[in-house]
């Protein structure tokens, strides 16, 4: 039984690759690949250029002080505790606990 089914996958196998063959020609295919014109060449330091279509574009020096800038209040970690234990508890609780067992 089992040489029976061996010549009958390498018959099936055989058949196949028979078949494959028989598609493949042998005139080369030539592929063309499409390209997109560059934006960025290799230039020496030339002018910049807006890529956004109508846009402006503005730039300062400098570094601004954490202290320029609000800062919201910090809640201590007991209190936020506290909140998290507090909606816990109001939280609506199951009435039928399953156990797989």
């Amino acid at each position: 039984m089992k040489k029976t089914l061996f010549v009958l996958c390498l018959l099936s196998t055989t058949a196949a690759f028979a078949q494959r063959g028989a598609s493949i020609s042998n005139q080369p295919q030539s592929y063309q690949f499409f390209t997109q014109p560059a934006h960025a060449a290799y230039a020496p330091m030339s002018r910049e250029q807006n890529v956004l279509a109508a846009t402006s574009y503005t730039s300062a020096q400098g570094e601004r002080r954490a202290s320029d800038f609000a800062q919201a209040e910090s809640v201590s970690l007991g209190a936020a505790a506290r909140e998290l234990r507090k909606q816990h508890a109001q939280l609506k609780k199951s009435r039928v606990v399953w156990v797989n067992q």
